[in-house]
C-alpha cells in the first residue's frame, strides 16, 4: 500500500493524466472523427504505461515478457489508428481545398482588382522591386509551379528571396521534389526551395538564395572542438577518481586508475557521435565536429552537434536525432545489464543502496537481477555499471524535448516547430523549478538558454511528416528518457529495499 506522505504524489499523478486525456478530448471532439482519431492515438501510447506503473508503484511486478506484449499491442494499435488518420485526413484536406479555393479565388480577383488600381496610381510600390531576387530569375521561378503543384496567387518578399502563396495541389512530399527538381534545371544551386506553413497554417513556398545555407565550421571553431574533447577526457577521469574516493587533480598520479573507466564513458559519447555521423552520411547532410560538454558530476553532458546541410524533410530530422540516442542508449543499457550479471561481492566498487534510487530503470534492473544483494547497505558492483550508469544518464539528458538537445529535435521532427517550441519552454521551466533543490538543472538551463534554445532550422519540405512507426519510436525514446532520469520515491525503493523507508 502507499505511505501518507506518497498517496499526494500518485493521486497528482493520476489527475495528470487524466486530465490530459480529458483535455486532449476536448480539444479533438471539435473536429469529428478526425480529431477523436488522433485522440484515441494519443491514449493508446499513454494507458499501457499508466497501468504498468501504476501496478509497479503498488508492488505489483509485470514480467518482461507482459511488457513487450503490451507494447507490441499499443504499437499496432496506433499504426491502424495512424493509418485511418491518414486516410480521414486526406478526405478532409481534399474536402477543405476545394472549398477555400472557391473562397480564395474570389477574394483574390478583388486584391488584383486592387492592386491594379494602385499600380496604376502609384508604380513605384509594385511589390516585385521590393524583391530581391533579379526580375529575370523571378520569372523564372514562376515558371516553375503549376495548377498540378502549387497554384501561385500572390508573391512577395521576404529576406534575400520571395515567399509565394497559394494552394497546394498535391500531396507536399512529391510536390516539393517537382519543385525543387525544376528550380535546380533552371538556376543549379543558385537557389533553395522550401516548403513550410504560414502563420495561418496554410502552406507556402518559400525560395531563398543558397548563400544563406549553414557554413562549415572554422578552423577556429574545429580547435575549440578539440580542446573540449579533452577536456571531456579529463572530467571523465576526475569523476572515476570521485568514485575510487580520491581527487584525480590532487593525486595526478592515480590517472592510470581511472583511464579503463574514462575509455569505458568515451566510447559511449563517441558512439552516440558515430551513429548520427553514419545516419548523416546516409543522408548526405554534413555534420560538424562535436562540441563535447565536460562536466565534473558526470564526467560530460554529451556534446553539440551544427548541421552544415539543409536537411531535406523531417524524417532525416527524425533519423539523425534518434540515432546517436538509440545507439549510445543502447549500448549503455546493454553494459550496465552485463555489470549488473558480473557483479559479486568483492567487486571493484562499492556502493551504498541508495545510489540505486536516483532512476526508476536502473533501480529496477538491480533490483530484479542483483535480488537480495540490493538490500545490503553496500552493494558491490562491476566497473561496467558505472560506465552502464553513467552511459545511460548522458544519453537520456540529450533527450530532453529542448531547442537542438536531440530530444528537441526529435519533437520538431514528430510535432512541428510549433510544438517543440511549447516543450522546449516547458522544459526550461521545469529545470527552473528543479534547480531550487539541484545545481545540476540550472547548469542545463543555462546551456538550453544561450546555446541550443533555438530550433533546428526549417527542412526544405517541412510540411510532410514522419511514418507512425517513427512516432512510436520517438515517443518510446522519450519515455525512456523519463524513467532514466526520474528517481524512485522513497516509500517505494524501501519496498524494493533500496534504501527507503
Amino acid at each position: 500500500m502507499f505511505s501518507a506522505s506518497e498517496t499526494p504524489v500518485i493521486a497528482t499523478i493520476l489527475l495528470v493524466a487524466v486530465g490530459i486525456l480529458g483535455w486532449g478530448f476536448y480539444k479533438a471532439k471539435p473536429y469529428g472523427k478526425l480529431g477523436i482519431l488522433s485522440w484515441l492515438q494519443s491514449v493508446v501510447l499513454m494507458i499501457p504505461w499508466l497501468v504498468f506503473f501504476g501496478l509497479f508503484a503498488a508492488g505489483i511486478y509485470v514480467n518482461i515478457a507482459g511488457i513487450l506484449l503490451v507494447i507490441m499491442v499499443a504499437t499496432s494499435i496506433y499504426i491502424y489508428l495512424g493509418r485511418q488518420l491518414r486516410a480521414e485526413g486526406r478526405y478532409k484536406i481534399l474536402q477543405q481545398n476545394a472549398d477555400q479555393r472557391s473562397l480564395r479565388s474570389q477574394s483574390q480577383e478583388k486584391k488584383q482588382q486592387r492592386d491594379k488600381e494602385e499600380s496604376t496610381e502609384a508604380p513605384s510600390q509594385l511589390q516585385p522591386k521590393l524583391i530581391s531576387i533579379p526580375g529575370e530569375d523571378l520569372n523564372s521561378i514562376k515558371g516553375i509551379f503549376g495548377i498540378d503543384t502549387f497554384f501561385v496567387t500572390n508573391t512577395t518578399a521576404y529576406l534575400e528571396g520571395a515567399i509565394f502563396e497559394g494552394n497546394l495541389r498535391g500531396e507536399p512530399g512529391k510536390t516539393h521534389n517537382i519543385l525543387s527538381n525544376t528550380l535546380k534545371k533552371r538556376f543549379d544551386e543558385k537557389y533553395r526551395l522550401f516548403l513550410v506553413e504560414n502563420r495561418d497554417g496554410k502552406p507556402v513556398v518559400i525560395v531563398l538564395p543558397s548563400k544563406n545555407d549553414p557554413q562549415p565550421m572554422t578552423f577556429t571553431q574545429q580547435v575549440f572542438a578539440g580542446i573540449l574533447f579533452i577536456a571531456t577526457i579529463v572530467t571523465c577521469m576526475e569523476v572515476v577518481g570521485i568514485l575510487l574516493y580520491f581527487d584525480l587533480f590532487s593525486n595526478p598520479g592515480r590517472y592510470m586508475e581511472t583511464i579503463p573507466i574514462a575509455v569505458g564513458v568515451m566510447v559511449i559519447l563517441l558512439a552516440h557521435e558515430i551513429a548520427h555521423k553514419i545516419v548523416a552520411n546516409w543522408y548526405q547532410i554534413r555534420l560538424s565536429l562535436p562540441y563535447f560538454l565536460p562536466a565534473v558530476q558526470i564526467g560530460s553532458f554529451g556534446s553539440i552537434t551544427r548541421f552544415e546541410s539543409l536537411l531535406p524533410n523531417r524524417k532525416v530530422l527524425f533519423d539523425i536525432a534518434i540515432a546517436g540516442p538509440a545507439v549510445g542508449g543502447s549500448l549503455s543499457l546493454v553494459i550496465l545489464v552485463i555489470g549488473l550479471l558480473l557483479s559479486h561481492p568483492g567487486s571493484l566498487f562499492q556502493l551504498p543502496n541508495t545510489f540505486f534510487q536516483g532512476s526508476i530503470l536502473v533501480g529496477s534492473l538491480a533490483r530484479v537481477i542483483l535480488g537480495s544483494n540490493v538490500q545490503s547497505s553496500v552493494v558491490d558492483v562491476s566497473p561496467l555499471v558505472i560506465i552502464g550508469w553513467l552511459g545511460l544518464v548522458i544519453s537520456s539528458i540529450n533527450l530532453m524535448p529542448a531547442g537542438q538537445l536531440d530530444g528537441g529535435r526529435i519533437v520538431q521532427a514528430i510535432y512541428g516547430r510549433k510544438t517543440a517550441n511549447r516543450t522546449t519552454f516547458a522544459t526550461v521551466i521545469l529545470l527552473a523549478l528543479i534547480s531550487l533543490g539541484n545545481s545540476l538543472a540550472m547548469y542545463w538551463v543555462i546551456v538550453i538558454l544561450f546555446l541550443q534554445r533555438n530550433l533546428e532550422r526549417p527542412s526544405l519540405d517541412e510540411i510532410s511528416e514522419p511514418d507512425d512507426a517513427r512516432a512510436v519510436l520517438g515517443l518510446l525514446a522519450l519515455f525512456l528518457m523519463i524513467i532514466t532520469l526520474l528517481p524512485l520515491t522513497p516509500s517505494l525503493a524501501g519496498r524494493l529495499g533500496l534504501g527507503g523507508s
